[in-house]
């Protein structure tokens, strides 16, 4: 029972780094975006890389099993959730508390 756990985590782990792979090319796409050319190359091509190594490598690490391929999605989403935790716009202080309504105490 406990090798069949420890047979997931190769696929956890791959779901996490495939995500950070992911997300984080889509973070350096967007940046780049406002600063080139043809964004809509640059994006289109972006999506295509990243696509196909992400589901590429997912196919590699599961080898098609569909209970490790949902813990690698499981680990991909999990990333997904941290970096946008991460990146999100900070508000400062004033916002939070709602000052910036244009109301004044």
């Amino acid at each position: 029972m406990l090798n069949k756990w420890l047979s997931l985590v190769p696929a956890v782990i791959a779901g996490v780094a495939l995500g950070a792979f992911y997300f984080g090319g889509l973070w350096l796409t967007v940046q780049q975006l406002t600063k080139t050319r043809r964004p809509v190359l640059l994006a289109l091509g972006s999506l295509v890389i990243r696509l196909g190594m992400t589901l590429l490598g997912i196919f590699l690490v599961t080898g098609g099993e569909w209970v490790k391929i949902g813990i690698c999605l499981l680990g991909f989403f999990a990333m997904r959730t941290i970096l946008v935790h991460r990146w999100q716009p900070q508000m400062s202080p004033a916002v939070e508390r709602g000052s910036s309504h244009g109301t004044q105490s």
